[in-house]
């Protein structure tokens, strides 16, 4: 009984890894993969000024699998601080290729210091604290969103 239960877990594991490569691009999700790990959020898009002004300042809560991804109009040097937010996140920046290339783990509530992203961010995704460590997600990582689809995406939609 052990065995079959382990059988058909490890059946919804690989069946729901390659799912989420063949699941078509949506402007509310983001899917990330690396040699470790496949994953999706649910995001909200904040790829205006005003958008990416607010951010996520004043909120409670965010639900575990959910984010924003941040869009610039080209690649730039950023810093994002914590001013106002309430809810620790992890920082992950993106390169226009949809290539991780930086995560900043544990952003803590309230805090003004700049976290520098580097010269050439396209993208911030923020997540929930301890979830990029938890699924894996580290430099080199691709995601998967139509924003990086204008460039050259490693993983298009």
């Amino acid at each position: 009984m052990g065995i079959r239960a382990l059988a058909v877990g490890l059946g919804f594991l690989i069946t729901g890894l390659g799912a989420a490569h063949a699941a078509p691009c949506r402007l509310d999700q983001v899917q990330l993969r690396n040699d470790l790990t496949e994953v999706s959020f649910n995001i909200e898009l904040a790829d205006s000024q005003p958008e990416r002004s607010r951010g996520l300042m004043f909120r409670e809560h965010l639900p575990r699998n959910s984010g924003m991804l941040f869009v610039f109009e080209r690649p730039q040097r950023v810093a994002f601080w914590m001013k106002n937010t309430l809810i620790p996140l992890d920082m992950i920046f993106i390169d226009k290729t949809g290539t991780i290339t930086l995560v900043h783990e544990g952003a803590i509530p309230g805090n003004e210091t700049p976290i520098p992203g580097g010269d050439s961010v396209f993208a911030v995704l923020e997540i929930n604290t301890g979830l990029a460590r938890r699924y894996g997600i580290s430099k080199g990582t691709v995601l998967r969103h139509k924003v990086f689809s204008k460039g050259p995406a490693i993983w298009p939609c």
